[in-house]
Order: C-alpha cells, then sequence, then structure tokens
C-alpha cells in the first residue's frame, strides 16, 4: 500500500512512538510537525482521533507548509533529503527527519532553525 493512502491514524503514532522510546515529547513531535505543516496541537489531535485521514491528506491539506522546510538537510533511509524530487515525497522524508533529529538528541530549537 502506498504510504500516502495509509490512515493518518495508523502511521503518526508511529512517528511518535520512535521519539518518546529516545526520551523526547509527543508534545515535542507536535511541535517539529506544527513547524513543518502549520498544524496546531488541536488539529493533529482531531486528524489522529479520525479514522479516514489519510497520511497523504494530513499532507495536502496543511494549513501553511513552512518555507524554510527546504533548508533541512540530511539523510533519511539512506537518502538525501534536499534531493527528493517529488514535493510531497520530500515533505514526508523532511517530517521524518525532524522526528529522526528529536529521537537523535538534537535540541529542537536546533531542529526547528530557532538560531
Amino acid at each position: 500500500m502506498d504510504i500516502f493512502e495509509m490512515k493518518f491514524s495508523k502511521v503518526f503514532p508511529l512517528l511518535i512512538a520512535k521519539a518518546v522510546r529516545k526520551g523526547r515529547t509527543e508534545g515535542e513531535v507536535f511541535a517539529v510537525t506544527g513547524w513543518l505543516t502549520g498544524y496546531s496541537e488541536e488539529e493533529l489531535r482531531a486528524l489522529l482521533s479520525s479514522d479516514s485521514a489519510t497520511y497523504g491528506e494530513f499532507l495536502d491539506q496543511a494549513p501553511r507548509m513552512n518555507p524554510a522546510r527546504f533548508l533541512v538537510k540530511g539523510r533519511i533511509c539512506g537518502i538525501r533529503v534536499e534531493e527528493i524530487e517529488d514535493p510531497r515525497m520530500r515533505d514526508l522524508r523532511i517530517l521524518d527527519k525532524l522526528v529522526d533529529d528529536l529521537a537523535k538528541g538534537k535540541p529542537i530549537d536546533k531542529i526547528l532553525m530557532k538560531n
């Protein structure tokens, strides 16, 4: 099954669990997701409780994708994020990279580029 067709309520908890296993918080995952997409924590919780929203819809209907997301660099699953040509897949992998950086212990201010 295509990742974009999967239920948001099934995929997003995996990102949360990854960060929490490494000592980070659910709130921090909501913060990096909100930074990327413009969703509030309440909107993300509503999507989580919905059994109809897909992961693709979550990305396609994001209130305001952060233009600074293109500054996110590095590898996720062996692929350089900045080299992904499909904009939708790049945005998905940017979120993966943000959560991965959280899980690796990177300070949230650095992840959100608040230097």
